[in-house]
């Protein structure tokens, strides 16, 4: 065979199978919840940026959170929808590699906001005489970028990787979008090079960022239980909530994805496809929610904003 045999033009993504007769209701199940998605995290973005009270680290920090999911969602938003609305499935190996390069690149710098946010509420509640000293502006600047040059900087390689291979095999893809391990899993060419770089790099962001984050909340409850005051206790405890849902939202689909794409050969391919929708539409479209629910300052100033 030759390269315009071995190398297919396009993949072909894949939507619900199965569900074909109740797409234009799941389609507009994902359309309100990309809505909401955009519309809360806009919201959260404004709100931070217009209100002088809200200049503080924990909300700084807030708002990169916000950033990096109105980024994902906008990166999976086209694939999915076009599936719904229009039955369209094909997708150049090009844009393919260009949308798994982003959603890959902002789930890494997610978990490393995710991972400073734990550090902000370490210090604010084991350290607070410290507290504005530490996170002063300019350092919080610097973990930003840092994080996006560590989440763009490994991800940067895959696509030339991926590029390389031969594709021989069928060239269907088990997502509405398109991920590293599932394009890796097409190539009719020798993939250890892919597979290990790719685990290295999941060990050395999520897995490193969820043990450190871990790390943190292991302090953070030494440091509460000392506290003579049941009432300091649970208020100091209520300012993790949040940040606590937000981590579980995050890291439990993108582990159970990661680890089904590696390991679940035998699972259902349906189940496999819906934690891939859980991973992606759920965070983005729950952060917003919680923050606004949880955090008493977010919510103050949502509830001025629409009484104006």
């Amino acid at each position: 065979l030759n390269d315009t045999q071995m190398k297919p033009t396009v993949f072909l993504l894949t939507g619900i199978p199965g569900q074909e007769a109740i797409n234009l209701w799941i389609s507009i199940l994902f359309f309100c919840m990309y809505v909401i998605s955009v519309m809360g995290n806009s919201v959260i973005l404004f709100i931070i940026k217009t209100d002088l009270s809200l200049h503080e680290p924990m909300y700084v920090f807030l708002s990169m959170l916000a950033l990096t999911d109105l980024c994902l969602s906008i990166s999976t938003m086209p694939t999915i929808l076009g599936i719904f609305w229009f039955n369209s499935r094909e997708i150049s190996i090009n844009a393919c590699l260009l949308q798994l390069f982003f959603i890959h690149s902002l789930s890494f710098i997610e978990s490393s906001v995710l991972l400073s946010m734990a550090f902000d509420r370490y210090v604010a509640i084991c350290n607070p005489l410290r507290y504005a000293s530490v996170l002063t502006t300019p350092r919080i600047v610097r973990m930003g970028l840092v994080f996006t040059i560590r989440g763009m900087g490994l991800i940067f390689p895959l696509p030339f990787l991926l590029k390389r291979f031969q594709y021989c095999r069928d060239n269907v893809l088990s997502h509405s979008y398109c991920l590293h391990q599932d394009v890796m899993k097409l190539a009719c060419s020798d993939i250890t090079v892919n597979s290990i770089y790719g685990l290295f790099v999941i060990i050395s962001t999520v897995g490193l960022d969820s043990l450190l984050i871990l790390l943190s909340y292991v302090m953070i409850l030494r440091t509460v239980l000392s506290i003579a005051s049941r009432e300091e206790r649970f208020k100091a405890l209520n300012t993790c909530v949040s940040h606590v849902c937000a981590v579980l939202l995050f890291y439990t689909p993108m582990i159970g994805l990661s680890m089904i794409h590696r390991f679940g050969g035998s699972s259902s391919p349906l189940v496999q496809i819906l934690m891939g929708y859980v991973y992606m539409l759920v965070p983005p479209l729950m952060n917003p929610i919680v923050y606004s629910m949880k955090t008493k300052q977010i919510r103050a100033c949502i509830t001025r904003v629409l009484s104006r």
